[in-house]
Order: structure tokens, then sequence, then C-alpha cells
């Protein structure tokens, strides 16, 4: 068991939760209707994600370390970079500002992050005791 993995998919969870209730109870009122999917899929992502660390934090011990350290690593930084991207994105079209084009290449950038969070959790367990 990895405690800090779990602690971390904790806290995210529950911010997973505190940003999915202010997307259906504020954001709906101020945004697009593409801009609220946009925002959407960001908590979903992000809330999937905490799952997937919180079984890196629950197996890690019997996974092959290096892989396990690298899968929630991957998973925290990737949701990071997609949600957060996608939270940057919602914000810029709520408040209006112009600019901020970087922000869109870093979305794929982090769900390649996921992906290979994800390979390496296969990879860990696979080759783990």
């Amino acid at each position: 068991m990895h405690k800090g993995y779990l602690v971390i998919a904790s806290f995210l969870g529950a911010f997973s939760v505190v940003l999915g209730a202010f997307g259906a109870h504020g954001l709906k009122k101020i945004v697009s209707a593409e801009a609220l999917v946009t925002y959407e899929t960001a908590v979903r992502y992000q809330f999937y994600h905490v799952f997937a660390l919180a079984l890196t934090g629950l197996v890690f011990a019997s996974g092959q370390p290096s892989f396990m350290k690298a899968a929630g690593v991957l998973f925290m930084v990737g949701m990071l970079l997609f949600s957060g991207s996608l939270y940057l994105l919602t914000y810029k079209s709520a408040a209006q500002i112009q600019g901020l084009s970087w922000v869109g290449p870093v979305t794929p950038l982090g769900g390649t992050l996921l992906v290979a969070g994800w390979i390496c959790l296969a990879l860990g367990i696979s080759k783990g005791a």
C-alpha cells in the first residue's frame, strides 16, 4: 500500500465532487453549453483517475516498484494537465479572456500521460511479486 497516493486520491476525489457540484449549479448559468461539456469532461476524467490513483496506492506493494511509482506520478501529472487545461479553457470562456492559445495543446499531453499511467500500472502489476 502507498499511503501518500491514497491520501492524494482522497483529496482529489473530494475536489472532484466540489468541482462537479460547482459545474452543475454555478457554471450552467454563465457559460455556453459547449463550455459546460468541456468542464464536465474535465471533472469526469479527474474522477476516473482518482480511482486509478487509489488503485495504484492499494496494489503498490504487490507491484514492481518503479512502474507503480511511475503510474502514480503519471496519473497525478496527467490529471493536472488534462483536467486542469480543460478547467482553464472553461474559465477562459466564462471570463471572456482572449489569448491563452497555449492551453489547447496541454490537454492531449495530459491525456497521453494518463494513458502512460495505465500502461505503467499494468506493467507494474504484471511484473510484481
